[in-house]
């Protein structure tokens, strides 16, 4: 059975508590923890300079119709394009980001951004493993979110089955118990701290809220119908987040290209396997897009991984 429109503003809510400590989420918050490797954090789902998502949500919100802070916030998207560290303690933009967090125009920018960013690739991930429960939904998102699904998924397939082969419930309980295990011997102390995330999610399943039902209490946040009529520790468990693949001058490189350009090969481009992000590139990346119905801009983000299978 599909998870409906309430289920999924549930499951979101879980992890803006985790993420931002209230389940409607905090679009105006900005956050820099020492050695998060993401950097710079922001809005509801707390995406990250470091990944080059911060960028794309800054570019979303000024192209929007009626953007209060669009005039203030442009001349800082070529410094965001390009990763630049030094934002992370800049003065001027660190409250214009808070600021426009209160803007309609930005909360609306953020609920679309990260329901593309996060929610669609989690429910395709949850969709291959045949995961149709809400609450194993939110282990998805949460993963997704705070990173490292990939990575923890094919652990616990290689040590105990695939999810059909072990029961659906089943396997994600072990996932949540391997997460938990990583997350609480990884050699980051701030991610070590995380594993409070795991305890929650396990706690929703040993009362046996799979569907999610309302109301249900998250690190003493109560979740229910009457807090999702309203809007929809935060450091990052990827070293570095998953970045996005673009056409950058000088262009992007590396093992993560490389991944891209195998997966479009093995589906039929053209394309030279080379690890370097260039014209042809992102032609096979627009081509594809355009044939799955994807936002054809040439970047390969969460949404286009999912689709290559890469997350």
């Amino acid at each position: 059975m599909p998870v409906t429109l309430l289920q999924k503003h549930a499951a979101q809510a879980i992890i803006n508590i985790f993420e931002t400590g209230t389940p409607r989420g905090d679009y105006a918050m900005v956050t820099l923890l020492p050695g998060d490797s993401g950097h710079l954090t922001y809005g509801r789902a707390q995406t990250t300079l470091g990944s080059g998502n911060l960028h794309l949500l800054v570019k979303a919100y000024c192209a929007a119709q009626d953007a209060a802070f669009a005039d203030a916030l442009e001349p800082f998207l070529g410094r965001l394009e390009a990763i630049d560290t030094s934002l992370d303690n800049d003065q001027l933009l660190r409250p214009l980001l808070a600021r426009a967090g209160h803007d309609p125009v930005m909360q609306d920018t953020q609920d679309a951004f990260f329901d593309r960013l996060y929610w669609v690739p989690s429910t395709m991930a949850a969709q291959r493993l045949g995961l149709g429960d809400p609450l194993a939904m939110a282990v998805v998102y949460d993963s997704k979110v705070h990173g490292s699904w990939p990575r923890i998924r094919d652990r616990v397939i290689d040590a105990h089955g695939r999810p059909a082969q072990i029961g659906l419930r089943r396997w994600v309980e072990l996932y949540v118990a391997a997460r938990r295990a990583w997350l609480g011997g990884h050699s980051n102390q701030l991610l070590r701290r995380t594993v409070y995330r795991m305890d929650a999610l396990a706690g929703l399943m040993d009362a046996g809220n799979w569907s999610l039902a309302l109301p249900f209490t998250v690190r003493g946040q109560v979740v229910s119908a009457d807090i999702l009529g309203g809007r929809d520790l935060r450091v990052t468990a990827e070293d570095p987040a998953q970045r996005a693949l673009r056409l950058t001058t000088p262009p992007m490189f590396g093992p993560d290209v490389e991944a891209l350009q195998r997966a479009l090969a093995e589906r039929g481009w053209a394309i030279n396997i080379d690890g370097v992000f260039d014209d042809g590139t992102r032609r096979c990346v627009i081509q594809f897009q355009d044939e799955n119905g994807l936002v054809a801009d040439g970047i390969a983000g969460p949404v286009t991984f999912s689709a290559l299978d890469l997350s």
